[in-house]
């Protein structure tokens, strides 16, 4: 409560403070916006300055020293405002700091001009849902920065390797346009006929790789570079392993596979969902975290599946079907296991 009540009060000063820079106290202490201030400076303006740029998200003590520290978020923050990046406190840069702060009603605030995190609200918010809305997540774009908000922005941390923290800098968001124009690129340039919406999850897959023949017992092999199911296995889990082989070495597009199972290419929760519809077990594609909920807790005795806010894996008869995997050896399969730590582990019921 003590820390909500810090953070309020922060978020009260900076606002008040941005909106009236040139007032001045009885003790003629400077505001922000009446010098240009310059690394190595103190005084009322710097503590000012600090608080604004932790109320948009740039982390610095509010100790009135322009020091290091703040010298990196003031450089940060110009960037992000497609200023230069020298470390001068001007005009223009608090022009853009207010710009960063105001919302309500005319919010302009782009995305990356401020660092976005669990709570915050505004357009750029609304930016970022719209882009995690086009590579297969399923939320709504109303700006607020909510717990739905917060797990699609793990997830893709995750799956492009980036520190899962649950912020979006301006490079996460630049990473993330970026993944929204391959994928939009790569669908434009698959020619497709025209299908009712109602078919349009379950398009005709690929073309099947070469048949290979089942191997005695319970255990799964590879085989040239394919899957191959075991004889005892069901039948639900051969097929599984045929769609996984159908797959194996497409390429990695982060957000391929949600919004069809047919795609150019696949991410760690898109490839999932394409072999485990291939065996009858799913019908719609899922995000990693929608694996929470699936199917039966705990290891399966063919198929487990282990999923956490930024990756997804599985288990199929003894063999590791996983994304990370084709970024090392650029198939999808791989006989080498990984540590289960931080995952939830479900499994289709009866499998």
């Amino acid at each position: 409560m003590r820390r909500i009540h810090r953070i309020t009060l922060s978020i009260v000063a900076a606002v008040l403070l941005l909106a009236v820079p040139a007032l001045a106290d009885a003790k003629g202490q400077r505001h922000l916006g009446q010098r240009q201030l310059l690394p190595g400076m103190r005084g009322h303006d710097v503590i000012e300055l600090q608080l604004a740029l932790r109320f948009v998200g740039y982390r610095t003590d509010a100790d009135g020293q322009f020091g290091p520290h703040t010298t990196q978020m003031v450089r940060l923050f110009r960037r992000n405002a497609a200023l230069d990046t020298s470390a001068r406190v001007n005009k223009r840069m608090v022009k853009a700091l207010k710009r960063a702060t105001r919302g309500g009603p005319g919010d302009i605030r782009r995305l990356g001009m401020r660092r976005l995190r669990y709570g915050m609200v505004g357009n750029d918010v609304t930016i970022l849902q719209r882009l995690l809305t086009t590579v297969g997540h399923r939320i709504t774009a109303d700006g607020a920065f909510g717990s739905r908000t917060l797990k699609a922005v793990r997830e893709f941390e995750g799956e492009t390797n980036r520190k899962i923290d649950g912020i979006v800098t301006s490079r996460d968001a630049g990473a993330l346009g970026r993944a929204g124009l391959a994928l939009r690129s790569s669908q434009q340039s698959t020619p497709s006929t025209p299908a009712p919406v109602a078919a349009a999850t379950t398009p005709a897959p690929p073309a099947d790789p070469p048949a290979v023949a089942t191997v005695p017992g319970s255990q799964a092999q590879l085989v040239n570079g394919l899957a191959v199911a075991p004889a005892d296995a069901p039948q639900a889990v051969k097929d599984v392993i045929a769609a996984g082989n159908r797959i194996a070495t497409k390429p990695y597009i982060y957000g391929g596979g949600h919004q069809s199972f047919d795609s150019a290419g696949y991410d760690c929760s898109g490839s999932l969902s394409y072999a485990l519809h291939g065996g009858g077990l799913l019908d719609v594609p899922k995000s990693s975290y929608d694996f929470y909920d699936w199917g039966d807790a705990g290891p399966g005795q063919w198929i487990t599946v282990y999923a956490n806010d930024g990756h997804a894996y599985m288990i199929v008869a003894g063999l590791r079907f996983d994304t990370t995997s084709r970024r090392a050896n650029g198939n999808r399969w791989t006989t080498e296991m990984r540590s289960p730590a931080g995952y939830d582990v479900r499994h289709p019921t009866g499998l």
